[in-house]
Protein backbone atom coordinates (compact mmCIF):
# COMPACT_ATOMS: atom_id res chain seq x y z
CA UNK A 1 0.00 0.00 0.00
CA UNK A 2 1.28 3.55 -1.13
CA UNK A 3 0.54 6.57 0.04
CA UNK A 4 2.85 10.22 -1.12
CA UNK A 5 3.81 12.44 1.29
CA UNK A 6 6.19 15.83 1.49
CA UNK A 7 9.49 15.70 3.42
CA UNK A 8 10.40 19.24 4.65
CA UNK A 9 13.96 19.12 5.02
CA UNK A 10 16.59 22.42 5.31
CA UNK A 11 16.53 23.12 1.16
CA UNK A 12 12.97 22.37 0.60
CA UNK A 13 10.07 19.75 0.37
CA UNK A 14 11.39 16.17 -0.75
CA UNK A 15 8.39 14.31 -2.83
CA UNK A 16 8.60 10.47 -1.38
CA UNK A 17 6.19 7.30 -1.61
CA UNK A 18 5.61 5.82 1.65
CA UNK A 19 4.89 1.78 1.10
CA UNK A 20 3.48 -0.35 3.71
CA UNK A 21 2.72 -4.09 3.53
CA UNK A 22 -0.14 -5.05 1.36
CA UNK A 23 -1.39 -7.20 4.18
CA UNK A 24 -2.41 -4.15 6.19
CA UNK A 25 0.09 -5.64 9.16
CA UNK A 26 1.90 -2.93 11.52
CA UNK A 27 5.61 -2.59 11.42
CA UNK A 28 8.08 -0.42 13.56
CA UNK A 29 10.80 -1.57 11.06
CA UNK A 30 11.96 0.42 8.50
CA UNK A 31 14.03 0.87 5.14
CA UNK A 32 14.62 3.86 2.44
CA UNK A 33 15.43 3.19 -1.20
CA UNK A 34 17.72 5.26 -2.46
CA UNK A 35 16.65 5.72 -5.95
CA UNK A 36 18.79 5.38 -9.14
CA UNK A 37 19.46 7.99 -11.90
CA UNK A 38 16.33 7.67 -13.40
CA UNK A 39 14.10 8.67 -10.26
CA UNK A 40 11.02 7.53 -8.34
CA UNK A 41 8.42 5.44 -10.45
CA UNK A 42 6.38 2.66 -10.84
CA UNK A 43 9.22 -0.21 -10.81
CA UNK A 44 11.19 1.44 -7.86
CA UNK A 45 7.64 1.56 -5.96
CA UNK A 46 7.33 -2.43 -6.98
CA UNK A 47 10.36 -3.15 -5.28
CA UNK A 48 9.48 -1.17 -2.70
CA UNK A 49 6.10 -2.97 -2.10
CA UNK A 50 8.05 -6.49 -2.55
CA UNK A 51 10.35 -5.70 0.87
CA UNK A 52 7.58 -3.89 2.34
CA UNK A 53 5.27 -7.43 1.98
CA UNK A 54 8.40 -8.91 4.03
CA UNK A 55 7.75 -6.56 6.74
CA UNK A 56 8.62 -3.07 6.69
CA UNK A 57 7.75 0.36 6.26
CA UNK A 58 9.28 1.44 2.97
CA UNK A 59 10.43 5.18 2.03
CA UNK A 60 11.36 6.08 -1.54
CA UNK A 61 12.82 9.79 -1.64
CA UNK A 62 13.00 12.27 -4.72
CA UNK A 63 16.61 12.83 -4.02
CA UNK A 64 16.00 15.47 -7.47
CA UNK A 65 13.68 17.80 -5.55
CA UNK A 66 16.15 20.43 -5.35
CA UNK A 67 16.14 20.59 -9.10
CA UNK A 68 12.14 21.12 -9.80
CA UNK A 69 9.62 19.94 -11.79
CA UNK A 70 11.01 16.95 -14.45
CA UNK A 71 10.59 13.71 -15.96
CA UNK A 72 9.51 10.86 -15.88
CA UNK A 73 11.96 9.51 -17.11
CA UNK A 74 11.62 5.98 -19.42
CA UNK A 75 15.03 4.29 -17.93
CA UNK A 76 15.24 2.16 -21.72
CA UNK A 77 15.38 5.52 -23.55
CA UNK A 78 16.56 8.58 -21.27
CA UNK A 79 20.50 7.79 -21.55
CA UNK A 80 20.31 7.03 -25.32
CA UNK A 81 18.51 10.75 -25.80
CA UNK A 82 20.38 13.91 -25.75
CA UNK A 83 18.02 16.05 -23.54
CA UNK A 84 17.17 13.92 -21.06
CA UNK A 85 21.01 12.49 -20.53
CA UNK A 86 21.99 15.98 -20.31
CA UNK A 87 19.12 16.71 -17.49
CA UNK A 88 19.62 13.76 -15.20
CA UNK A 89 23.45 14.25 -15.45
CA UNK A 90 23.09 18.08 -14.45
CA UNK A 91 20.33 16.54 -11.08
CA UNK A 92 22.72 13.85 -10.46
CA UNK A 93 25.40 16.31 -9.97
CA UNK A 94 23.11 18.57 -7.87
CA UNK A 95 22.17 15.82 -5.63
CA UNK A 96 25.27 14.67 -3.90
CA UNK A 97 26.56 12.85 -1.33
CA UNK A 98 27.02 15.27 1.30
CA UNK A 99 23.31 16.84 0.70
CA UNK A 100 21.74 13.41 0.30
CA UNK A 101 23.24 12.58 3.74
CA UNK A 102 22.10 15.74 5.15
CA UNK A 103 18.34 14.60 4.05
CA UNK A 104 18.72 11.34 5.86
CA UNK A 105 17.66 13.03 9.02
CA UNK A 106 14.64 14.58 7.85
CA UNK A 107 14.35 10.87 5.95
CA UNK A 108 14.30 8.83 9.29
CA UNK A 109 11.93 11.64 10.78
CA UNK A 110 10.00 10.86 8.33
CA UNK A 111 9.72 6.89 9.06
CA UNK A 112 9.21 7.80 12.51
CA UNK A 113 6.22 9.92 11.59
CA UNK A 114 5.08 6.13 10.02
CA UNK A 115 5.50 4.54 13.37
CA UNK A 116 9.11 3.43 12.75
CA UNK A 117 10.23 3.04 16.20
CA UNK A 118 13.02 0.46 15.48
CA UNK A 119 15.85 -0.40 13.25
CA UNK A 120 16.28 1.09 10.17
CA UNK A 121 17.77 -0.44 6.56
CA UNK A 122 19.13 1.43 3.71
CA UNK A 123 19.34 0.42 -0.03
CA UNK A 124 20.41 1.55 -3.31
CA UNK A 125 20.25 1.23 -6.74
CA UNK A 126 22.90 2.83 -9.41
CA UNK A 127 23.79 6.28 -7.90
CA UNK A 128 21.48 5.15 -4.68
CA UNK A 129 24.14 2.46 -3.46
CA UNK A 130 26.58 4.84 -2.47
CA UNK A 131 23.79 7.14 -0.57
CA UNK A 132 22.40 4.20 0.92
CA UNK A 133 26.12 2.75 2.30
CA UNK A 134 26.45 6.74 3.29
CA UNK A 135 23.81 6.94 5.12
CA UNK A 136 24.79 4.24 7.25
CA UNK A 137 27.87 5.93 8.28
CA UNK A 138 26.04 9.27 9.23
CA UNK A 139 23.05 7.41 11.14
CA UNK A 140 24.87 4.71 13.03
CA UNK A 141 22.67 4.30 15.92
CA UNK A 142 19.66 3.72 13.44
CA UNK A 143 20.79 2.26 10.70
CA UNK A 144 21.64 -1.33 11.23
CA UNK A 145 22.18 -2.69 7.63
CA UNK A 146 22.79 -1.01 4.54
CA UNK A 147 22.78 -2.81 0.61
CA UNK A 148 23.95 -1.30 -2.34
CA UNK A 149 23.20 -3.43 -5.89
CA UNK A 150 25.23 -2.22 -8.83
CA UNK A 151 26.26 1.22 -7.19
CA UNK A 152 29.10 3.12 -8.88
CA UNK A 153 32.23 4.76 -7.71
CA UNK A 154 32.01 3.29 -3.89
CA UNK A 155 35.51 3.37 -3.71
CA UNK A 156 36.88 5.84 -5.87
CA UNK A 157 39.32 8.55 -5.53
CA UNK A 158 36.74 11.26 -4.96
CA UNK A 159 36.89 12.58 -1.34
CA UNK A 160 33.41 11.68 -0.71
CA UNK A 161 33.77 8.28 -1.86
CA UNK A 162 32.10 5.77 0.70
CA UNK A 163 34.73 3.68 1.63
CA UNK A 164 36.43 6.66 3.51
CA UNK A 165 33.73 6.09 5.65
CA UNK A 166 34.23 2.44 7.45
CA UNK A 167 35.23 3.85 10.42
CA UNK A 168 31.84 5.54 11.21
CA UNK A 169 29.83 2.29 10.05
CA UNK A 170 28.17 -0.12 12.67
CA UNK A 171 25.78 -1.47 10.33
CA UNK A 172 25.90 -4.86 8.29
CA UNK A 173 26.56 -3.79 4.50
CA UNK A 174 25.95 -5.86 1.24
CA UNK A 175 27.38 -5.00 -1.85
CA UNK A 176 25.70 -6.63 -4.94
CA UNK A 177 28.42 -5.83 -7.97
CA UNK A 178 27.32 -6.42 -11.83
CA UNK A 179 29.94 -8.80 -13.56
CA UNK A 180 30.95 -6.29 -15.65
CA UNK A 181 30.24 -2.58 -14.68
CA UNK A 182 32.86 0.23 -15.43
CA UNK A 183 31.17 2.16 -12.62
CA UNK A 184 32.61 -0.23 -10.19
CA UNK A 185 35.64 -1.88 -11.75
CA UNK A 186 37.42 -4.48 -10.21
CA UNK A 187 40.01 -2.83 -8.85
CA UNK A 188 37.39 -0.53 -6.60
CA UNK A 189 36.12 -3.69 -5.38
CA UNK A 190 38.93 -4.85 -3.93
CA UNK A 191 39.99 -1.53 -2.45
CA UNK A 192 36.31 -1.41 -0.87
CA UNK A 193 36.65 -4.73 0.84
CA UNK A 194 40.15 -4.10 2.11
CA UNK A 195 38.59 -0.23 3.48
CA UNK A 196 35.51 -2.04 5.30
CA UNK A 197 37.85 -5.19 6.28
CA UNK A 198 40.21 -2.87 8.05
CA UNK A 199 37.30 -0.76 9.42
CA UNK A 200 35.70 -3.99 11.27
CA UNK A 201 32.99 -3.77 9.27
CA UNK A 202 30.25 -6.68 9.03
CA UNK A 203 30.45 -6.62 5.05
CA UNK A 204 30.04 -8.94 2.03
CA UNK A 205 30.70 -7.95 -1.66
CA UNK A 206 29.10 -10.55 -4.42
CA UNK A 207 29.83 -10.65 -7.63
CA UNK A 208 26.52 -11.17 -10.00
CA UNK A 209 28.48 -13.38 -12.62
CA UNK A 210 26.72 -12.13 -16.25
CA UNK A 211 24.60 -9.56 -15.04
CA UNK A 212 24.71 -6.29 -16.47
CA UNK A 213 24.44 -2.79 -14.72
CA UNK A 214 20.85 -2.10 -13.92
CA UNK A 215 19.97 -5.33 -13.45
CA UNK A 216 17.25 -5.59 -10.40
CA UNK A 217 15.35 -2.93 -11.43
CA UNK A 218 11.91 -4.46 -14.03
CA UNK A 219 12.31 -1.43 -16.38
CA UNK A 220 16.39 -1.45 -17.29
CA UNK A 221 16.97 -2.55 -21.12
CA UNK A 222 19.04 -5.16 -18.99
CA UNK A 223 16.98 -6.54 -16.12
CA UNK A 224 16.91 -10.20 -15.61
CA UNK A 225 14.43 -11.77 -13.14
CA UNK A 226 16.25 -14.32 -12.02
CA UNK A 227 19.20 -12.06 -10.86
CA UNK A 228 16.51 -9.93 -9.63
CA UNK A 229 15.60 -12.91 -7.41
CA UNK A 230 18.60 -13.40 -6.18
CA UNK A 231 18.87 -9.79 -5.20
CA UNK A 232 15.65 -9.68 -3.50
CA UNK A 233 16.42 -12.58 -1.24
CA UNK A 234 20.16 -11.68 -0.68
CA UNK A 235 18.56 -8.03 0.24
CA UNK A 236 15.66 -9.87 2.40
CA UNK A 237 17.96 -11.93 4.56
CA UNK A 238 19.81 -9.37 5.20
CA UNK A 239 17.41 -7.37 6.62
CA UNK A 240 15.68 -10.32 8.45
CA UNK A 241 19.24 -10.81 10.01
CA UNK A 242 19.96 -7.25 11.03
CA UNK A 243 16.76 -5.32 11.52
Amino acid sequence: MKHDIAIETRDGAARAAVIKPENGAATTKGVILYMDAFGPREALYWMGQRIADAGYTVLVPDLYYRSGEYGPFNARTAFSEEASKTRIRAMMQTATQALTAQDGAAFIEALEAEGVTGAIGTVGYCMGGARAITAAAHYPERIKAAASFHGGNLASEAEDSPHRLADRIKARVYVGVAGVDNSFPPEQSARFAEAFRVGGVDHAVENYVGMGHGWTVPDHTVYDKDGSERHFKRLLTLFDETL
